[in-house]
């Protein structure tokens, strides 16, 4: 065979992409150390040494002594302690720079073993944390000890109870699965955290939309009490409407999440009713924000931590309770038996309800059309118990101003099941 075909073969050339990778990704984090005036390497210092975990990587790859790649990383080390070792600064230079080179060794290894996508995005992860220090810096200075206290119980939650619970499904009819059942309590809490973490950053200071978003994520029946008080000034009547109206149309879209994850099956056929009630809502929810003047400070509802113990707790017994209850007025009652207990149980959780009858269809127990129904009741149910809070809280004056709104999502909604069937 010819020589020079074999050297050509063997020039290395093809390893030529992952070097390439890793420069950018070191030239990408030295870029943003470079603009710190307390960094002490930029650019040229991390792109060497992502290519320095590269090379490295293939060296030892190639010849076969894999012991290469710590002593780069121990080198790497040394390079850093030296650098630092007899500063005359008198400010404590942090350990952020330092992190962030041995990182970028790591990502250049990373790039030789096939991984280049994942160390892109751990590249960008980087840079993104690098540059907002002082927005971070903000942000964990403004969380109370309430608001960490809730992160921390939702990864108890999350990754303590949850992992060590049976996904084994017992009671009647299989009807039961304490995994499954934890799963949905994660899944709310989640989605209940980041509208109550979300309404703490917020403030006061982005309007009646925003408020009425993030209160309906965290708890549109808290936001809808608090803003019914409210509502019986005349000069936050307007206000409170739009805020009251917007966490409420919120619900529907937790709900179409919420099906997405939970039961995709149905959530086809459940979109057509959240998107009719929500389109109508929007409508005249848009019309009343309109006409409404900005008028002082808007309040802050007061929402309860979604992420206690006892609240999680009481609310996957409820929701164990209302699937054994609707698994058992199926088998006695029928589709009848869900309906009613839909809309008795709708008034005071829809949430608990929607997953009780998504869990029942994803086990076959109820057709997609029946599990729409039983839904829709409990939002409709949901929604009349919550106009029934604004009456005897906010008055007549407020309630007038909620009913064309309620009515247009109660209109949606049947008009889409009526075209359903």
């Amino acid at each position: 065979m010819d020589i020079a075909y074999l050297m050509q073969q063997n020039n290395g050339l093809e390893f030529l992409p992952a070097f390439i990778i890793s420069l950018a990704l070191g030239l990408l984090i030295g870029l943003e150390r470079e603009r710190s005036p307390a960094a002490k390497a930029g650019l040229r210092t991390f792109a060497l040494v992502a290519l320095l975990g590269t090379l490295l990587a293939m060296i030892g790859q190639q010849a076969g002594v894999p012991w290469l790649l710590a002593a780069g990383f121990i080198g790497v080390a040394a390079i850093i302690i030296a650098a630092y070792v007899g500063d005359d600064v008198e400010d404590d230079p942090g350990t952020t720079t330092q992190a962030a080179l041995m990182l970028c060794y790591g990502l250049g290894i990373m790039v030789w073993y096939g991984y280049s996508t994942l160390a892109i995005m751990l590249a960008i992860v980087t840079t993104v944390l690098l540059h907002f220090k002082p927005e971070l810096q903000s942000m964990s200075k403004s969380l109370t000890r309430q608001d960490v206290r809730s992160i921390l119980q939702f990864a108890v939650l999350s990754f303590i109870v949850l992992p060590i619970l049976p996904n084994v499904d017992y009671g009647p009819n299989d009807t039961l699965n304490p995994y499954q059942t934890w799963l949905m309590v994660v899944l709310i809490s989640g989605v209940s955290l980041a509208g109550y973490v979300a309404l703490r950053f917020i403030g006061k200071r982005y309007g009646a939309p925003l408020l009425g978003f993030f209160g309906g994520m965290a708890s549109s029946t808290a936001t809808t009490l608090v803003y019914a008080r409210y509502g019986r000034d005349g000069a936050m009547v307007g206000l409170a409407t739009v805020v009251i109206l917007i966490a409420n149309l919120v619900v529907m879209l937790r709900l179409g999440m919420v099906s997405a994850i939970v039961a995709p099956g149905m959530f086809l056929a459940l979109l057509p009713v959240l998107l009719s009630g929500l389109t109508l809502g929007v409508i005249v929810t848009f019309l009343w924000w309109r006409r409404m003047s900005e008028v002082g400070e808007l309040p802050m509802p007061q929402v309860k931590n979604p992420t206690e113990i006892k609240t999680a707790v009481s609310f996957g017994l409820l929701y164990a309770l209302l699937l054994l209850a609707s698994a058992w007025l199926s088998e006695i009652a029928g589709t009848r038996g869900l309906y009613l207990l839909a809309l008795a149980s709708g008034l005071t959780d829809v949430d608990a309800v929607a997953l009780s009858t998504m869990r029942l269809f994803r086990q076959g127990k109820v057709n997609a059309g029946d599990a729409v129904l039983a839904v829709s009741l409990a939002l409709i149910s949901n929604l009349a118990f919550k106009f029934g809070l604004v009456l005897a809280i906010g008055g007549k004056a407020l309630a007038r101003q909620i009913a064309p709104a309620a009515l247009a999502i109660t209109v949606g909604v049947f008009g889409a099941l009526l075209l359903m069937h």
